[in-house]
């Protein structure tokens, strides 16, 4: 077409324009690209999660329950789910779909409450939020996670972290962080029907069933669990992702420490949970009781993969409970609980993903731990006591009397203590130079292994339950049973876990750090008026300064036309 006069270019301009445009949009739709300009990243997904999202061969439904009126705070935390819900899709494309709903919508209040019900026998924890609105306080019921469907699989995840130590603003930022990891990691275990193998060692005093209630609850929720009774094995540990020592009291035969060692020779996951010292509490009264040691013979395997258990108790001001009899009331006798610094709780980790955003965890009679040399293994500390703290060297005397001293912190300065620590990397045999024991075959001896994972924890306790006061009945694992408050012992069993059998990395998603970035409230206060004043007036002033020199344009080029 030939353009004949000026009256049709600029028609053309903006077709062409329009073109453009949308030939654009479809480049940017076929090669998604994601420029992420925060100072922590947290618009960039882990690597691992763009492979499992791209991989997804079949759609993956997430129902997110919070939606309708909600506090500012949580209204954040709403905008945060659906942005990293954005960032999926871009990956996953038409095989992930997602929707917000409002679990207060049912019709009558009898349908609403069934609904809930319905959320809590699927896994989502309700959380009563108190808010302002119109000048008037106002609660709500909320349900902060998610359903996700995938095929004919459903799971619930809740997506609220828990932590009692910090306040509900760090609380949500802290799920904030924690958002890429539990959303892909629910994606993961249904898309992936096979479940972990867990092998639980039995035959030397440990728990027993009903003691290791809560830990079997919480394991079969995810894993296969299976019973090895060493004593009786005389062939090399195989088939299991990870292998757990739960508190063992008696001794281990050469021939089962030699299993054990060539199991992570052979790039095998450990998971050893082992007191130091054994302590009747029943003889805790009056002058007390000596602690007395273990004689589990695992001292100098865990010596040669990098660890050494103290005979010692770390006692911390920072503590649970125990009921003690503090005299009488007529004929009724006196309980109270008083502070008990032989159950430390602990709120300080290491720097690991295994113990991010971990909540307060609780401890029963822990040792300290020394790391020794051991080449190519790196050590990660988990556990770490408060600062004021106290080792007591043996022969250490436990005693109910010890609770009339008030908990000063002036007394407790022996300083930061680890009770948990992670090795990872190419072990060394305990038998590398000895002779191994008699009628193991000599053929399958690997004296130098591959890459594997040992977690040691100065408490056999750590996921052991107790019973309920009246019905006797077990309770979950991290539950104490005076105070009724759930510690995140269960939690990090979990993430230990997870963390053993994630094969993608996954776990390092959590890692995601987001800043959390206030407004100084006492110069917001002070300088309020003047950024009300330039907000208001800079605009106007520089409408009135480029109008005026508009002006100034225009009359000077028209007066030179007109000379």
């Amino acid at each position: 077409m030939k353009i004949s006069t000026k009256k049709s270019y600029p028609v053309l301009v903006l077709i062409a324009g329009i073109l453009a445009i949308l030939f654009a949009n479809q480049l940017a739709h076929r090669y998604l690209t994601v420029i992420d300009l925060t100072e922590e990243k947290r618009f960039t997904l882990h690597p691992a999660t763009k492979a499992i999202l791209s991989r997804l061969e079949s759609p993956v439904t997430i129902e997110v329950y919070l939606e309708g009126e909600l506090p500012a705070n949580f209204k954040r935390f709403q905008n945060e789910i659906r942005r990293t819900l954005e960032l999926f899709s871009l990956y996953a494309g038409n095989n992930l779909h997602y929707r917000f709903s409002d679990p207060s919508v049912a019709g009558s209040s009898q349908a609403r409450n069934q609904f809930y019900r319905s959320l809590i026998e699927k896994g989502l924890q309700p959380s009563n939020v108190a808010y302002t609105k119109n000048g008037q306080k106002s609660e709500k019921l909320i349900f902060p996670g998610a359903i996700m469907s995938f095929q004919d699989q459903e799971a619930g995840i809740s997506l609220l972290k828990s932590n009692r130590a910090i306040s509900i603003d760090e609380m949500l930022n802290q799920s904030v962080e924690g958002l890429e990891y539990e959303l892909i990691h629910a994606i993961e275990r249904l898309k992936s029907p096979g479940r972990k193998k867990i092998g639980l060692v039995t035959g030397h005093g440990e728990p027993d069933s009903t003691q290791l209630a809560g830990f079997t609850n919480a394991i079969l929720q995810s894993y296969d669990l299976y019973r090895i009774n060493l004593p009786e094995r005389r062939t090399l540990l195989s088939g299991y992702d990870v292998i757990v020592l739960s508190k063992p009291t008696e001794r281990f035969s050469e021939m089962e420490k030699y299993l054990l060692d060539q199991y992570v020779m052979r790039g095998g996951k450990l998971m050893v949970f082992l007191d130091a010292l054994s302590v009747n509490m029943s003889e805790a009264g009056g002058e007390g009781t000596v602690a007395i040691p273990y004689t589990t013979n695992l001292e100098d395997l865990l010596f040669r993969y990098g660890i050494r258990l103290n005979q010692n108790f770390v006692v911390d001001v920072n503590c649970g409970s125990t009921p003690v009899y503090t005299g009488s009331v007529g004929d009724q006798p006196r309980i109270e609980l008083l502070p008990w610094p032989y159950f430390p709780i602990i709120s300080r980790y290491g720097n690991h993903p295994l113990v991010s955003q971990l909540d307060a965890t609780y401890f029963q009679f822990a040792s300290t731990m020394d790391t020794v040399k051991a080449t190519g293994i790196r050590k990660t500390p988990l556990f770490l006591t408060s600062e004021y703290t106290k080792v007591l060297a043996p022969p250490v005397k436990v005693s109910y009397n010890d609770l009339q001293d008030n908990l000063r912190p002036e007394a407790f300065t022996s300083g930061i203590f680890m009770l948990g620590v992670l090795l990872e990397g190419k072990f060394t045999s305990l038998y590398r130079n000895r002779f191994p024991p008699p009628g193991t075959d000599r053929s399958t001896f690997i004296e130098n292994g591959t890459d594997a994972q040992v977690i040691v924890v100065s408490d056999g306790d750590f996921i052991r339950n107790d019973f309920h006061l009246e019905t006797e009945k077990p309770l979950p694992m991290g539950m104490d049973p005076y105070s009724q408050t759930t510690y995140a012992n269960e939690d990090f069993l979990i993430n230990a876990l997870n963390y053993l059998t994630d094969e993608d990395g996954l776990m390092l998603a959590r890692n995601k750090e987001v800043k959390i970035r206030p407004l100084d409230k006492a110069r917001v206060k002070q300088e309020a008026n003047f950024w009300r004043w330039l907000n208001v007036a800079l605009p106007l002033l520089l409408i009135l300064v480029f109008g005026s020199l508009k002006y100034l344009a225009r009359t000077k080029r028209y007066a030179r036309h007109a000379n």
